[in-house]
């Protein structure tokens, strides 16, 4: 797949739409940048198993850049729980490596696909209802924050998504104010992208054969570089953005956001099979 001009300006637009979103929404970008990559590379050439797995495998590295953009914006408003962020990092960071490494290579592309879709859908479903929690829920404690973060780190993996889909409605079911939600799960984007792109390279080292050039593991190099540096510069004014609106809003956008890209990778992965 070489990178011809129109190749160039479709990563450009998607970098800079991705990290308007991973600051305005917490979402790191993901749920928007595996539906338009897969979509690039399987009009490029790419078979739909592959282009699914490169296209979850370079979202979420490229999240290891927007997330660090996007949480400096959110940590200067004091918006980041990092009192969560520690009590969740822990099991991120395992149930991302069993995720990447693991499931990740087992697993066709039609099947992640599809998984996608379902997910991110009973996701924007749950944020658009916008139920209230009850008064006395309250974040889980040490061993229950190890036990959620693991899952988030888990589910993350097979999606390529900095895991806001999961974590912001969690947090949000637990008393936590919409705002801090999605600062606090934008800082969770880091070590859940960290973690996984590790997992990704090294999986994918045993497709060689099948990969394009510029490659390394599933991760798409060219793709990466060129969305990560426009991601961090839209990271912060979606940031910015997210301290302005309403929180009902917030939840709103987002779940249209969501079920919007969950149509799409459903269709994709149901006409692959």
């Amino acid at each position: 797949m070489a990178l011809d001009p129109i190749l160039i300006l479709e990563l450009v637009g998607l970098g800079l739409m991705s990290g308007f979103l991973a600051g305005l929404l917490g979402i790191g970008g993901g749920m928007v940048m595996v539906p338009f990559l897969t979509l690039i590379m399987s009009t490029r050439g790419a078979g739909a198993d592959l282009a699914v797995k490169m296209a979850i495998a370079t979202s979420m590295t490229t999240i290891v850049f927007s997330s660090i953009s996007s949480v400096r914006a959110h940590h200067r408003r004091g918006a980041v729980r990092w009192d969560l962020v520690r009590g969740l990092t822990p099991g991120i960071l395992l149930g991302s490596l069993i995720s990447s490494v693991g499931l990740f290579s087992l697993l066709k592309g039609h099947y992640l696909a599809i998984f996608f879709g379902l997910f991110v859908g009973f996701s924007a479903t749950q944020m658009f209802l916008d139920r209230k929690p009850k008064g006395s829920r309250q974040m889980p404690g040490g061993a229950g924050q190890w036990i959620a973060g693991g899952l988030i780190g888990l589910l993350s993996g097979l999606v390529g998504a900095g895991g806001g889909f999961i974590s912001v409605p969690l947090m949000a079911w637990c008393n936590v104010a919409m705002h801090n939600a999605v600062a606090t799960s934008a800082a969770l984007g880091f070590p859940i992208a960290a973690a996984n792109a590790a997992g990704y390279a090294y999986s994918g080292l045993s497709a060689s054969g099948e990969l394009p050039p510029g490659s390394f593991g599933f991760i798409w190099l060219p793709a990466l570089g060129i969305i990560a540096s426009c991601s961090v510069l839209m990271a912060p004014v979606g940031a910015r953005l997210a301290h302005r609106l309403p929180v009902k809003q917030l939840k709103r956008i987002f779940a249209l956001v969501l079920y919007g890209l969950a149509a799409y990778m459903l269709w994709k992965g149901l006409s692959s099979l």
